[in-house]
């Protein structure tokens, strides 16, 4: 099959990890051949290119800056990306005929794009949702419910979900959430393909672990308790410094590592209060974030309480490639945590509670065994419901079946 992928995500090659590269990767190597449109954004000053590897072509175009973005530069970004794309789809790719028009939220906007594919193909159409939009930017309070704008983007959601085939869910809740919030939608249409990738089994020695902690400065007597990923306001972070400030366990350090439009705000915390118990790094590339990763003991999640919708955050992934128990601190509508509980492979409590952190955090470190057990739990969840063969089996029965 000749598979066109769009995506906000930025991707050079399918050789980088990650959800999306790894998924390709896939099709790739099970003989298809992939199309891959992903952003240049404008702070990075370059024109729409073309790279091509390994039966791959991947399209670079150029677009306003989507991520790590304002709200109003992020907006116009959402808005001009679909003409950003048709046009280029159109310059660069008229030749090719798609069989398949795979596409991720965020973002929602785009249905010419997918529409213009399937009338000149008549490929297949499938949903990877990622991201429930705009309800999530209502839940941060960044779009007012019922305004202008929030009705602009309802439209094209409603849109993304009638043109589509087929739409992967990540999890049950969000399943559930769209059916009752789209009454509209075939229910035919929703199946559960979460967030896959796949694994690699990164186990380093004792002596790796310590050349890794020297590097960052990190102690090498406590057990480290890392938040790695977006620093934004989704994460809720008002509760992980609250954790970091009220937590101070002699056994446990806390390690943040990541990038986005509230790091500046962990930033001036770590600035005024100096802890000694965490430390701050801003984001690193993939493979030395990884590296970092895998030197940690217990992985942490946080999401921000008002959310309505139910998010299932990817760093879970990185979380269960390296063996690590998991503390998630969330709303109480996603299941992120419920399947952590199940797995028992970690903990899940409603985000700020203190209370209930604290004892997570005793149960872990209190434990030898258990901690030990929930280590080969993690990778055990990973390999049996977080991989690309699942997905990439999914994806091609559906439209082997059309």
């Amino acid at each position: 099959m000749n598979i066109l992928f769009l995506t906000v995500v930025k991707i050079k090659s399918l050789e980088e990890g990650g959800i999306f590269p790894d998924l390709l990767r896939k099709f790739r190597d099970e003989g298809h051949k992939v199309f891959v449109m992903s952003p240049t954004e404008r702070r990075d000053k370059l024109k729409t290119h073309l790279i091509e590897e390994n039966n791959t072509k991947i399209l670079k175009v150029k677009t306003l800056n989507i991520q790590k973005a304002n709200l109003i530069e992020k907006g116009f970004a959402t808005l001009a990306i679909e003409g950003q794309y048709l046009r280029a789809l159109k310059s660069n790719f008229s030749e090719e005929k798609f069989d398949l028009v795979l596409y991720s939220t965020p973002p929602i906007t785009f249905s010419k794009v997918i529409d213009y594919v399937k009338r000149k193909d008549g490929a297949f159409s499938y949903l990877l949702l990622k991201d429930i939009f705009p309800q999530n930017a209502v839940d941060m309070a960044m779009i007012k419910k019922g305004s202008i704008l929030h009705r602009i983007f309802e439209k094209k959601e409603k849109k993304l979900y009638q043109i589509s085939d087929k739409i992967g869910c990540m999890s049950k809740a969000n399943v559930d959430f769209i059916v009752n919030n789209n009454p509209e939608i075939d229910i035919s249409k929703l199946e559960i393909n979460p967030n896959s990738i796949i694994p690699r089994g990164k186990g380093i020695s004792e002596d790796e672990a310590e050349d890794i902690k020297r590097k960052y400065g990190l102690p090498l007597d406590k057990k480290i308790f890392v938040y790695g990923g977006n620093l934004g306001k989704p994460q809720g972070l008002s509760f992980l410094i609250q954790t970091i400030n009220e937590i101070k366990d002699e056994n446990i350090f806390f390690l943040v590592v990541g990038s986005g439009t509230r790091y500046n705000y962990i930033k001036s915390f770590f600035d005024s209060n100096d802890p000694k118990n965490a430390k701050l790094l801003r984001g690193l590339p993939k493979k030395d974030y990884d590296k970092l990763l895998s030197a940690c003991d217990v992985g942490m999640i946080f999401l921000h309480k008002d959310f309505t919708i139910p998010n299932f955050p990817g760093r879970l992934l990185s979380y269960l490639e390296m063996k690590m128990p998991i503390i998630a601190a969330t709303d109480p509508n996603t299941d992120v945590g419920e399947v952590i509980e199940k797995n028992n492979c970690g903990y899940w409590l409603e985000s700020g509670d203190i209370v209930a952190m604290k004892k997570a955090i005793t149960n872990i470190i209190s434990d030898k065994s258990r901690y030990i057990e929930m280590k080969e739990n993690a990778w055990k969840l990973l390999k049996d419901e977080y991989t690309v063969d699942r997905s990439y089996k999914l994806i091609v029965s559906k439209v082997k079946n059309v």
